[in-house]
């Protein structure tokens, strides 16, 4: 009897059409993310096309924006890996509708559109919110450092700028030396040396201009001359602002008065500022940072999240400074303000955080309120409380994590936010980003913690309609 194996004939003709239905099941996350991406207002996507009608066909906003959920859900960002899943993988088809969006179209997408991308967190929270997900009783705020588009071989101080600035000038006269020869440079083109010439170029001009005008500039210079002279400005920009505040400080001192009428000291010894501005840059990234970590210091961002007790982000922001303390406000005012456009009305009732959060007037102004604050004022590892940090609000603050309810609900604060960490970073490999420049930086987070919370909300429907 001769061996029973199913047959492959790959040659074999469909007879009837194949339905895209059938090429997944029902409870897949594709089908998920076309499902919510009909409920989002994409208005602000499509404003930024010709109502007319005229053109090269675009891609529909609303599959592009499928495409970049599912495809961050997944972990792929890549515009060349999403081009290349849109022919290999069956989910990304079904999304793109068997289209393959080539991978400049999705750069150029998350480039023009990157303030309404950005938007998305809001919009998936209020989801998030009608599903009664988002329970506000405790939560917390952390911040993990993700790597920046950048290295830290790309920093640069104010003197290496300048060579180099020098340097690309003179290649530049070099070229052009070499390309017009004794010629002036300025001379007329042949394509305007005529009339039908000028109309012509006239007329192409005037449609880049129109193209142009339609797509969002960019924070980051993309030519590396552009980028030397931003970077080179900001360094000046900085000097001067040392000199000022040094200044104003100096003229305190020789002027000022204390409380009780009587002049303050003798005046400091007169500043004296470098020739030259004295900190570094990054040429690749200009407003990355050199921000520490435990194992030690890359070029990044600190970026920032407030959760709730049910591991949903209900605010995500970027700063690049490295440590986290003065953030505590800024955190909770914008985690107060998606709650408030997302449908929220309950108002926090305990905020926690970790040390390096501490900010007596922010912490403050947060119970002012109505949302107590838990944070210890001592390092887990310390065993005696700093100078000075004793009395007042420190000692209050250690006699309520020492109660039974303060410590269990601090507790919470690792299970709470470190669980979305490790999930972005070592679940899905997002631990560096792609975009360049604080706000597509703070775009692309914000994405990453919408699609995040998107995961959430699959798994809470996946359970409600469980049999």
């Amino acid at each position: 009897m001769p061996q029973n194996f199913l047959s492959c004939e790959r040659e074999q003709v469909l007879l009837m059409a194949p339905s895209l239905r059938d090429w997944l099941p029902e409870d897949h996350l594709a089908w998920f993310m076309l499902a919510t991406v009909e409920k989002l207002d994409l208005d602000a996507f499509y404003m930024s096309y010709r109502a007319d009608g005229h053109g090269r066909a675009a891609h529909d906003p609303a599959m592009m924006v499928a495409l970049l959920l599912y495809a961050y859900a997944r972990g792929q960002r890549s515009s060349l890996g999403v081009e290349r899943a849109c022919v290999e993988d069956i989910a990304f088809r079904v999304i793109a509708a068997n289209q393959v969006p080539d991978h400049a179209t999705i750069a150029r997408f998350r480039q023009r559109h990157e303030d309404a991308i950005a938007e998305l967190f809001g919009s998936v929270l209020g989801l998030c919110a009608r599903a009664g997900m988002v329970e506000v009783g405790v939560i917390a705020i952390d911040g993990t450092k993700m790597h920046a588009n950048a290295s830290q071989h790309a920093n640069r101080d104010y003197e290496r700028i300048a060579r180099q600035i020098l340097g690309e000038a003179d290649e530049i006269d070099r070229e052009e030396d070499a390309q017009h020869g004794q010629a002036r440079g300025d001379e007329l083109p042949p394509e305007l040396a005529t009339r039908e010439g000028r109309e012509r170029w006239l007329r192409g001009a005037k449609r880049d201009l129109d193209e142009r005008h339609a797509v969002q500039a960019r924070p980051i210079p993309r030519s590396r001359q552009a980028r030397l002279q931003e970077a080179k400005r900001r360094l000046d920009e900085e000097l001067e602002v040392e000199c000022a505040a040094n200044t104003a400080y100096e003229h305190y001192r020789a002027h000022g008065r204390q409380k009780n009428g009587r002049r303050l000291g003798a005046p400091p010894k007169p500043y004296t500022p470098p020739d030259t501005p004295t900190g570094k840059i990054n040429l690749t990234d200009l407003d990355s940072r050199n921000v520490k970590t435990r194992g030690g210091y890359l070029q990044g961002y600190n970026a920032q999240a407030a959760v709730t007790a049910g591991q949903i982000v209900i605010a995500a922001e970027i700063s690049v400074s490295s440590p986290d303390f003065g953030l505590l406000g800024p955190v909770m005012d914008a985690a107060r303000s998606e709650l408030e456009a997302a449908g929220v009305t309950d108002t926090p009732g305990v905020l926690v955080a970790d040390t390096g959060y501490w900010h007596q007037i922010q912490m403050d102004q947060i119970v002012e309120h109505g949302t107590q604050v838990l944070i210890p004022p001592d390092a887990g590892n310390r065993k005696t409380p700093r100078p000075g940090w004793d009395g007042g609000l420190y000692a209050f603050m250690r006699r309520v994590l020492q109660t039974n309810l303060g410590g269990d609900l601090y507790r919470k604060r690792k299970g709470m936010i470190e669980p979305v960490f490790g999930n972005t970073k070592f679940n899905r490999g997002i631990d560096r980003f792609q975009r360049r420049g604080r706000s597509a930086v703070r775009s692309e987070w914000r994405l990453i913690t919408a699609t995040h919370n998107l995961l959430k909300l699959h798994t809470h429907q996946l359970a409600i309609t469980a049999p």
